[in-house]
């Protein structure tokens, strides 16, 4: 039995949303064990609202104190030792759970998991990977997405080994190619720390398929995509923007008038597929790498579904040995880049 550690108190919506896609998730998957952290009471009468809870597998753990969206980095990691983002987090450095995942305040949780779990050997700094859809259906990963704003050469290095264990372990890609987000694809394009990065994955032996730039993401054309967190997150949340935005330009034109309700009829079933694969939700779930543990971070304004894919994507890297097949990978970058 796999079990993940949940921070139940984390995210704009809180326990609305991570106990029922707990118990949704629970129910779906036998072969999962759940530790809801966080407030026992309240946790409780949540779950009371919720028919066929399996609690022979869901498991409540208690929390004196919650970590708040509006929570500095220092409170939470000095003051709040006792929170359910902390709990959730020794749970897995006690072994007792194999994964952990909130979707409260990032830089508190990542802070946290750096502090409990420390990074692994080779890693200076953790990063935050999720995957995005690409035009032949499937995804690309991309990192980091805003643990590192400022980034030397040798972290985007790092980044690429991280991001190259990930589509092994996850997506089963024997070698991922990676691209360096860039200005432009010319080796002579971008800063000092991006061409110099450029170099470094050019004598290592990744398979590094060079610089592509930002319409380059979504084209498939390679399967990691690599860049500091201060790039990745304004990437991130300029999708996400512009998903929500196609999304309601869709639906005011088609209710527009008479004829474009009595088109939107007739191409029902295509829209309903459109929506599904464009739909963000089911990317959502991003993995802390370079941690030594399991770490997932979902958005803060997940829905039950949103939450519920997050779920199944910590089990897929559990599943997968993300852990260790990240360990292992670094290891045999590192000696050949020291041979």
């Amino acid at each position: 039995m796999m079990r993940i550690a949940i921070d139940c108190m984390g995210g704009d919506f809180g326990l609305d949303v991570t106990v029922p896609a707990s118990v949704n998730f629970a129910n779906d998957y036998g072969d999962v064990d759940l530790l809801l952290v966080g407030v026992e009471p309240l946790i409780k009468s949540a779950l009371n609202l919720i028919d066929g809870v399996p609690f022979n597998r869901v498991h409540i753990v208690h929390s004196d104190e919650v970590v708040t969206m509006s929570d500095t980095i220092d409170v939470a990691l000095r003051k709040k030792k006792k929170s359910s983002m902390y709990i959730a987090v020794q749970e897995v450095k006690k072994c007792n759970a194999d994964a952990c995942i909130s979707a409260g305040n990032t830089g508190a949780w990542m802070a946290i998991s750096r502090y409990i779990l420390k990074t692994l050997d080779g890693i200076d700094r953790p990063a935050i990977a999720a995957f995005l859809p690409i035009q032949n259906g499937g995804v690309t990963a991309m990192l980091d997405l805003g643990a590192n704003v400022d980034c030397s050469a040798n972290n985007l290095l790092q980044f690429s080994i991280m991001g190259t264990a990930l589509l092994q372990a996850v997506e089963y890609i024997k070698d991922p190619s990676i691209g360096l987000l860039n200005v432009g694809s010319e080796v002579i394009k971008g800063n000092e720390i991006v061409k110099e990065a450029s170099n470094l994955l050019l004598s290592s032996p990744l398979n590094f398929y060079g610089n592509i730039e930002g319409n380059d993401i979504f084209k498939g054309i390679v399967n990691v995509v690599v860049c500091d967190g201060f790039v990745g997150n304004i990437v991130l949340k300029s999708v996400e923007g512009i998903a929500k935005m196609f999304s309601g330009v869709v639906r005011e034109e088609f209710q527009r008038n008479w004829f474009s309700l009595l088109t939107s009829f007739i191409a029902n079933s295509t829209l309903k597929r459109l929506k599904n694969r464009l739909d963000n939700r089911r990317y959502n779930g991003a993995s802390l790498l370079g941690l030594r543990g399991i770490v997932f971070k979902s958005h803060g304004s997940a829905d039950v579904k949103s939450f519920y894919f997050a779920l199944k994507r910590s089990r897929e890297a559990i599943i997968n040995n993300l852990l260790a097949r990240t360990i292992d990978k670094l290891s045999q970058i590192n000696q050949l880049l020291r041979s």
